[in-house]
């Protein structure tokens, strides 16, 4: 077994002690070796090389340090010891680990403004994207049969069959928190009656869609961003090309056409789960029979009311679709990357939905159809 680098001290006429190593001065046997020489008291006024078997750059900047922190002499170094540790004495990094921050009055401008240029660029390649997958469109419309039938059927099973159960849930559940709140205000003005028109016109116009489009967004949009940014990963885009298959038209088209085609289904699926638990809340606590609440709705709830939900669900769907599909093409490096843009994707659909759905209310609102 070879033996570890070790030191002695020896007390020297200056009023210092030498200090003198033994052993290979490596770096496999200096880590016991460093601890104690950081806790060494005594004054070093010498340090003795003429003992080591053999020395790496780490033990002579070992070496070094030590003579360097007490201002120490080297003695007794073999001409490759000392041109050695010469190599490592001018390569001491002087600079600090950190840099310093700058002011804030520098730092937040700097900060906003990377962002707000990050945004700008973000929403310039959006609209890049968006543009290719048209153009990809009028491709496969020239050549229809470029059109991936079954992979648009399959993105219906995945993006409406499949989510059919949760979002149904769901929109009960909000039917029956509108009618129970809303019954809750209303009773103070004796107008309980008019649960049916809150829960039918904000099932239908507002809240149905655009909780559909959230849970969409957060269960397909996340998907698409995942799959097609972990091809990304493995390459499989790249062969896909290198093969004359386009990604757009393979990937990203029956994303985009599955999910703008079921948000409107959805989104009236949802209103009128939402309705029916509406009405099972309205039967239990407000004494309205339940047939009754659903013929009320036919009468209060204007046609035009469904109109605008339909009318914003394939906007808010291709939203989805484009957030889901542009964030997953752009996964590059390590897997890291998919989680962060998995996570864009839901970000940047949410928002965007959301943002949307507060123009169309005041569009709709400003042509009449309030």
């Amino acid at each position: 077994m070879r033996a570890l680098a070790d030191f002695t001290t020896t007390p020297g006429s200056d009023g210092g002690v030498t200090l003198a190593f033994s052993g290979p001065l490596v770096v496999s046997g200096l880590g016991v070796l460093d601890g104690r020489l950081r806790r060494l008291d005594e004054k070093v006024t010498k340090v003795d090389l003429g003992g080591i078997d053999c020395i790496d750059t780490v033990g002579a900047w070992t070496a070094w340090r030590v003579a360097r922190d007490n201002n120490a002499e080297i003695v007794n170094a073999t001409e490759g010891t000392q041109r050695l540790i010469d190599a490592v004495s001018h390569v001491e990094g002087t600079a600090p680990i950190r840099p310093d921050r700058d002011a804030l009055l520098e730092r937040v401008p700097e900060a906003v403004g990377t962002l707000v240029t990050g945004w700008g660029h973000g929403i310039l390649a959006m609209i890049g994207f968006l543009g290719a997958m048209l153009v990809s469109t009028g491709t496969v419309i020239r050549h229809p049969r470029r059109f991936r039938f079954k992979a648009v059927i399959h993105q219906f099973e995945l993006v409406g069959v499949s989510s059919l159960g949760i979002i149904g849930l769901m929109s009960f559940l909000i039917g029956i928190v509108i009618a129970q709140q809303g019954a809750v205000q209303l009773r103070q003005f004796g107008a309980e009656i008019y649960t049916i028109n809150l829960t039918g016109r904000l099932a239908l116009r507002e809240l149905g869609v655009l909780m559909t489009a959230i849970m969409v967004a957060g269960r397909s949009g996340s998907a698409f961003a995942a799959q097609i940014g972990t091809m990304k990963l493995t390459e499989e885009v790249d062969a896909m090309r290198t093969i004359g298959v386009s990604p757009v038209e393979a990937l990203v088209l029956p994303r985009v056409i599955a999910v703008v085609f079921m948000m409107p289904l959805l989104g009236f699926y949802s209103g009128v789960l939402a309705i029916i638990g509406g009405a099972v809340l309205s039967t239990l606590t407000l004494g309205i029979p339940f047939f009754t609440f659903l013929s009320r709705i036919q009468e209060v709830v204007p046609l035009h009311d469904l109109f605008v939900g339909l009318t914003k669900a394939p906007v808010f769907g291709l939203i989805i679709g484009l957030a889901g599909c542009y964030q997953g093409m752009q996964v590059k490096g390590n897997a890291e990357e998919v989680g962060l843009r998995t996570t864009a994707a839901v970000v940047q659909a949410i928002f965007m939905v959301i943002v949307l759905d507060a123009f169309f209310a005041v569009f709709f609102t400003k042509v009449g159809w309030a």
